[in-house]
């Protein structure tokens, strides 16, 4: 069988994969920067017997690959991002980010490695697929408005069937894999509301317009919204990450400028939150007599994973009997927020995720600078993501 073949040739490749993913790991580059990485990836394949690269796809340094199989079938995309994020690495490992300030602090180091072996180790068996495989390597997933749009927009989805994603997370354990139907992972806003109010001395507050005080209400009335006009069944986050009030202990302050984040599991809780935030703005200029200037937008959707699709994804998964994967789990919705949903909105597919906590136990979140992975996680993603493939495209003879 093909699965069989596929796995047997990834284990000959596992510790390329992980010489890949180090490489990478040394050389990070920020969204909608990754030009040596796009080159890196598109160099791999000179040698590698694909039917086509596309490259600088989207406008954003995507590169598309497409490994064609001796006979027709469906056209399942799979995608792997490969940017970095604004981080100083404070991990301490032989091969840490040689860029300043710049680390792979979200595992896309491992994500790019395995999706370049298993890429090529698929056009080694492509007389023995039925249909088409297309590689999508993203760029841009870590900043808005995310590198899936313009690639979505330049056409990467047509002809597309399923769409399938992994990612790799720190704080699952390594040799479990987990999926989830229906809404998966939150959808993101954020908004930006500077609060103007007059300027004084300290000594006379009556003379002035706090700006602090309008903005401090405001920020305390902001919980409520999910306290109180959200459903306690539903999910949502109301954050203010930045506010800006810095001054002199004795001078009131003239403006305020507040930051927020949004996080939401469906659409029409995602319009609640927005609602009440320009509702409670309105009433702060009436109750303060000040002047707000609100910015509101919506980026990352709701990520929501095709139940048929994901059925197929847990049965190839179950059905693989990956040696290194003790157990193929249901995971909780995920808080964070990820640019798949963009074309999980196109066509039906699946995005799951693949533990892989550190062998010290010891797991850092994502986007800090300790971050690491268990790199038994990359043959678990290669393996994972083969058996996925198999399922809709083995076209090799019982």
């Amino acid at each position: 069988m093909l699965l069989d073949k596929l796995m047997n040739k990834l284990d000959e490749k596992k510790e390329r994969i992980i010489e890949i993913r180090r490489y990478l790991h040394e050389h990070p580059e920020l969204s909608f920067q990754e030009e040596e990485t796009a080159k890196y990836i598109r160099n791999f394949y000179n040698a590698v017997p694909v039917d086509s690269v596309e490259t600088n796809f989207g406008g954003e340094r995507g590169v598309v690959v497409m490994i064609k199989g001796a006979k027709p079938g469906k056209t399942i995309a799979i995608r792997a991002d490969f940017d970095a994020l604004p981080i100083k690495e404070e991990t301490g490992l032989p091969f840490a980010s040689k860029n300043e300030g710049v680390m792979h602090a979200c595992g896309h180091d491992g994500h790019t490695a395995y999706m370049l072996v298993l890429a090529e180790t698929l056009a080694e068996f492509k007389d023995q697929l039925q249909g088409t495989v297309k590689v999508i390597h993203q760029p841009a997933e870590e900043a808005p408005p995310g590198g899936a749009i313009g690639m979505i927009k330049a056409g990467v989805l047509d002809g597309v069937d399923a769409i399938i994603g992994i990612h790799v997370m720190s704080t699952m354990k390594t040799g479990q894999i987990y999926y989830r139907s229906g809404n998966t992972q939150t959808g993101r806003s954020y908004f930006k509301l500077i609060v103007q109010g007059r300027g004084g001395h300290g000594s006379s507050p009556h003379l002035a317009n706090d700006a602090i005080i309008a903005a401090s209400s405001f920020v305390m009335n902001l919980q409520t919204i999910v306290s109180r006009r959200i459903n306690p069944f539903d999910i949502a986050s109301v954050t203010i990450g930045n506010f800006d009030g810095k001054g002199t202990f004795n001078v009131i302050k003239d403006a305020v400028t507040i930051e927020g984040d949004v996080r939401t599991m469906s659409p029409e809780t995602r319009e609640i939150v927005e609602n009440e935030v320009r509702a409670f703005t309105e009433g702060l200029e009436k109750s303060y007599g000040v002047q707000c200037s609100l910015e509101y937008s919506n980026d990352y959707p709701v990520l929501h994973n095709d139940p048929e699709v994901t059925e197929q994804v847990r049965q190839a998964l179950e059905q693989a009997s990956i040696p290194e994967v003790e157990a193929v789990l249901e995971t909780p919705p995920l808080p964070p927020s990820e640019d798949f949903a963009y074309y999980l909105e196109k066509v039906p597919g699946c995005f799951f995720y693949v533990g892989a906590l550190p062998e010290s136990g010891e797991a850092y979140p994502h986007h800090h600078p300790k971050f690491d992975i268990n790199e038994k996680s990359l043959i678990i993603s290669a393996k994972a993501m083969a058996a996925v493939v198999a399922s809709y495209c083995d076209g090799s003879e019982a």
